[in-house]
């Protein structure tokens, strides 16, 4: 916490008055992240002992910076000691803007609008900016290849097909994988894939998104971020307005590349298919193994 108050004290030239911890996205991902504010002046401290991934992320986010993109201005860092500071965006996600604007299958139009500027954006993150990328800082790995599809499906069958009790044949389900995985390395591969491109690491301040949490980022297939925002477990999106969402995106795709829409949609689901099992594998380590309830109430979505 020192560390912070001390960037935070460099950067503004005034100690903060207000820290309050923020729990962010109940825990997932092993980051403490804490607000610090003085007078009108607000900005988000994150620790987090990883430094290869802060490091990911603090390069990401100049570059997305210098292509025009929404994404937090970095205040001050120390990696040497895993913390840095970034912009504040509020208090909303684009999870919470749906859950208030939303009854059962009706969602209002100010949500599915905030949808539509998100979706509208994701090219420009894969294509624009992901052209001159310095992919040689991605963490853990540069690519979504054989090895990271590999983690993925492991992550599946371990943490959630082992620790929920479900019964299967091993080798048959290894051989399906094994299909799935050389599927999946069939489709174009040379964009910027966000990796958790999902509701969550979306927030929305004055009706605009900003976008966090690309850290995991790497070179991949343009299907698995829209996969991942549209098929987001919890968000439980009604299947017409994922249809609409999904048809804005190919339009907005053609914008930035020539990719037909038979080419793009013949990928699609498998991608849909791989981040769901990825999504499951999560629930279970977070829910089944390290106790965290809340993260079993997505498996019924998923």
């Amino acid at each position: 916490m020192d560390v912070l108050k001390k960037l935070f004290e460099e950067r503004f030239l005034t100690a903060p008055e207000r820290i309050q911890p923020l729990q962010g996205d109940l825990g997932g991902s092993g980051r403490k992240i804490i607000r610090l504010a003085s007078g009108q002046v607000s900005a988000i401290g994150i620790l987090y002992g990883v430094r290869e991934e802060n490091a990911a992320f603090l390069a990401f986010s100049r570059h997305f910076r210098r292509h025009g993109l929404p994404v937090p201005e970095i205040y001050a860092e120390d990696l040497e000691h895993g913390a840095y500071l970034e912009e504040d965006f509020g208090d909303t996600t684009l999870f919470e803007f749906l859950s208030k604007n939303r009854e059962g299958e009706n969602i209002a139009p100010a949500a599915v609008e905030a949808y539509r500027k998100v979706v509208a954006v994701l090219p420009r993150f894969q294509i624009e900016a992901g052209k001159d990328l310095d992919y040689s800082v991605c963490y853990p790995r540069g690519s979504f290849d054989r090895q990271s599809i590999a983690w993925d499906l492991n992550y599946f069958k371990y943490y959630f097909l082992r620790l929920a009790g479900i019964s299967f044949n091993e080798q048959a389900l290894e051989d399906d994988f094994d299909s799935l995985t050389n599927f999946l390395l069939s489709a174009g591969r040379e964009y910027f894939m966000y990796r958790d491109f999902q509701s969550r690491n979306v927030m929305l301040r004055g009706g605009q998104p900003f976008f966090l949490d690309y850290q995991g980022g790497r070179k991949g297939a343009l299907q698995y971020d829209i996969a991942s925002l549209l098929y987001d477990a919890k968000a439980d999106l009604p299947p017409q307005l994922r249809q609409q969402l999904l048809d804005l995106y190919i339009e907005r795709l053609s914008d930035f590349a020539e990719i037909g829409r038979e080419a793009f949609l013949h990928y699609f689901y498998a991608y849909v298919y791989v981040r769901i099992l990825q999504a499951l594998g999560a629930y279970g380590f977070r829910g089944f193994y390290e106790r965290k309830a809340h993260f079993l109430q997505s498996v019924p979505y998923a």
